[in-house]
């Protein structure tokens, strides 16, 4: 079927919701109706063939006392759904009453195997019923949808001649069709579109950035694609299919199954309607979702690992709620809290606040660490993932473990006002634990903020968007791996950074400077106020002498007492402690970085090594900063000089009228 037929009957029945519904609801709510009644009569004209057989395997199966009919069903049917109803929607056409006609549509609805249940019941569209039926609308939808000017059907409608009238719809193109009704619905829609759909241009250089690099290593058999944020599941259909192009085009063939966690009901629905429209039934019953299952506190494939994963999840949005059922701040989720850096119980948990580094987090412990080509990730995410959260927090302990596991291949900045109800930056970050052997230790950042095609009409907030010809300098870019413009190229460490504690002594007035002070002693001199600047350093510890060697820089002073050379440990003083921001690839290390910059002031400091904590952040500012070039000495004096004659002149209308 031709683009053009496709485009005529997405055109027919996007009209259908302003013929039927236009005073009925608002225009962001049609897609409430027509939606779930485009995927009703679809599956109707699919399974009319098989009805009789349907009824009949239900009948026997019902005599037979046997409930768990399911399998039986379906392969009576010969598809993954079926509809034990006595009625097809044409059967419906023609009721005498509104209340005969939602009576034996809700036994037709209710006829429908479980997984097609769970979508209306996701779609909510019993919902609408009462409403339908009362405004006498319902009768009206069902006779557009069976219009004889369109074939949802699979079959060819001929003409009395056994020519072909209207061609039949295969899944393929059926799921074509609602795609761009989703599309134009989000469009329409725009204040909520980038909630729950990422742009198709975005996704396909998704799609490209984890299936190009490794496309000459593909081989023949069965990969699993996975989205834990899968919204209507745009990301997992354009994976599939630019990865069955890939291997068509070595000369390999691939079998996919996708996967796919969705909390959001409506988009849930649409994910698990377009795939079985698409004839692909076993994909959809592994996609699963509604308000029930949020990815971070309910994990629906646990024990899954996966070859392939992208995913655009939600941005600053609060998990509080999650946090709450996963055990609070006791919570021990496997894939958030782990053994990493010789702590058995380093913690990824974020902030409650904004998850987004979280469903990055639960991806990574999917990835398969036992076949050749591992598992490669693309997903977005705004700035706040690359340097929001001190070290030791959950979003640097997220990078850090990322970034030591050698794990992030490249990082690229998109343009701004890609998405349709934010401007931010956003940024896909680009991993895989099977670097080539060129990318190891390394980590590539492309600046592709200025690779861009204007939209003619913004469509929300999204007014621009990445041509084929863009998409293809991003790839060139990240292939290379060349120090370009806007190719960056760093090693690991070059993120990294060590947050080190330094203290000073506590001094006080009217001490003895040769002997250790308790606690209790500490806190007295505290309370009786004879805490001093120009005091004398409080000593804590005394060690004896031969068995500490003297390191000033961990606090371990020199001093001789009673003719003795010993080791002393002075109390620090919380009012001085400060903390350093180290580099990794600081030159000397952190020994260097305090005698250069802190011991010249404080000659007393030392650094409190058990709390040296490392973190890690990412900033693209600072390495695509472009300093803009100062103006002319010439154009300055001029612009001061049309100011001032201005003045003069605005100071003569007011002298002028004043007299």
């Amino acid at each position: 079927m031709s683009n053009g037929d496709l485009n005529w009957i997405t055109n027919f029945i996007w009209g259908i919701a302003d013929d039927a519904l236009r005073d009925l609801y608002v225009r962001g709510k049609y897609r409430d109706v027509i939606l779930p009644m485009m995927v009703l009569r679809r599956l109707d004209a699919v399974l009319e063939p098989m009805k009789p057989a349907v009824l009949s395997m239900k009948d026997n199966l019902d005599k037979a006392g046997i409930t768990n009919q399911d399998a039986a069903l379906r392969q009576a049917a010969e598809q993954a759904f079926y509809n034990t109803s006595r009625f097809t929607l044409r059967d419906l056409r023609n009721r005498a009453s509104q209340a005969q006609l939602k009576a034996d549509f809700e036994a037709y609805l209710d006829g429908f195997s479980p997984n097609v249940q769970e979508i209306l019941d996701n779609f909510e569209f019993r919902n609408q019923l009462p409403k339908l039926s009362k405004a006498d609308v319902l009768g009206t939808l069902i006779e557009k949808f069976l219009d004889s000017s369109i074939n949802l059907g699979p079959k060819p409608v001929l003409n009395g001649d056994g020519s072909v009238k209207y061609p039949g719809l295969d899944n393929h193109a059926m799921g074509t069709i609602f795609e761009e009704l989703v599309r134009r619905f989000n469009e329409a829609n725009n204040e909520e579109a980038g909630e729950h759909w990422t742009p198709r241009d975005a996704v396909k250089l998704m799609a490209k950035l984890i299936f190009v690099p490794i496309a000459d290593q593909i081989q023949s058999g069965t990969y699993l694609l996975y989205d834990g944020a899968c919204g209507t599941g745009g990301m997992l259909t354009v994976a599939e299919e630019t990865l069955n192009e890939l291997a068509g085009q070595h000369g390999k063939q691939v079998s996919t199954h996708l996967f796919g966690q969705e909390i959001n009901g409506e988009t849930y629905a649409i994910a698990k309607a377009d795939l079985l429209l698409k004839g692909e039934g076993e994909e959809a019953d592994n996609i699963v979702g509604g308000p029930e299952w949020s990815t971070l506190a309910n994990d629906a494939f646990p024990s899954k690992e996966f070859d392939f994963m992208l995913s655009n999840p939600p941005y600053g949005k609060s998990w509080k709620s999650d946090q709450e059922r996963m055990g609070g701040k006791g919570m021990r989720d496997p894939r958030f809290i782990i053994e990493h850096a010789d702590d058995p119980e380093y913690s990824l948990v974020t902030r409650s606040s904004d998850g987004q580094m979280l469903f990055l987090a639960n991806m990574l412990s999917k990835m398969k660490h036992n076949t050749a080509l591992g598992s490669r990730i693309a997903e977005v995410h705004n700035g706040s993932s690359l340097f929001t959260g001190d070290a030791g927090s959950g979003e640097s302990n997220v990078r850090r473990w990322i970034i030591e596991n050698d794990w992030l291949e490249a990082i690229v900045a998109l343009p701004l006002n890609m998405f349709y109800n934010t401007g931010i930056a956003t940024y896909v970050w680009v991993l895989s634990n099977r670097k080539p052997g060129h990318r190891r230790g390394k980590v590539q950042l492309i600046d592709a903020t200025g690779w861009f095609r204007p939209l003619r009409k913004n469509l929300g907030k999204k007014n621009c968007e990445l041509a084929d010809a863009d998409i293809g300098r991003i790839l060139e870019a990240f292939v290379a791996f060349e120090e370009t413009e806007q190719s960056r190229i760093f090693d690991n460490a070059e993120f990294g950074y060590s947050k080190v504690t330094v203290e000073r002594p506590l001094r006080a007035r009217g001490i003895e400077s040769t002997r250790a002070y308790t606690p209790k002693e500490i806190k007295a001199l505290k309370e009786q106020g004879r805490i001093a600047d120009d005091g004398v350093p409080v000593i804590r510890r005394i060690h004896k002498p031969g068995k500490v060697e003297a390191d000033r820089l961990r606090g371990l002073f020199p001093l001789t007492i009673d003719g003795k050379r010993c080791v002393v440990e002075y109390e620090p003083d919380s009012e001085l402690r400060d903390t350093e921001t180290v580099p990794l690839k600081e030159p000397g290390a952190i020994d260097a970085f305090i005698r250069r910059e802190v011991l010249p002031d404080a000659p007393d400091a030392w650094i409190e090594g058990a709390k040296t904590i490392v973190g890690y952040e990412i900033s693209f500012i600072r390495y695509f900063y472009k300093p803009q070039p100062l103006r002319p000495l010439e154009a300055i004096r001029a612009d001061i000089l049309a100011l001032e004659r201005e003045t003069d002149g605005l100071m003569a209308d007011i002298i002028g009228a004043g007299q």
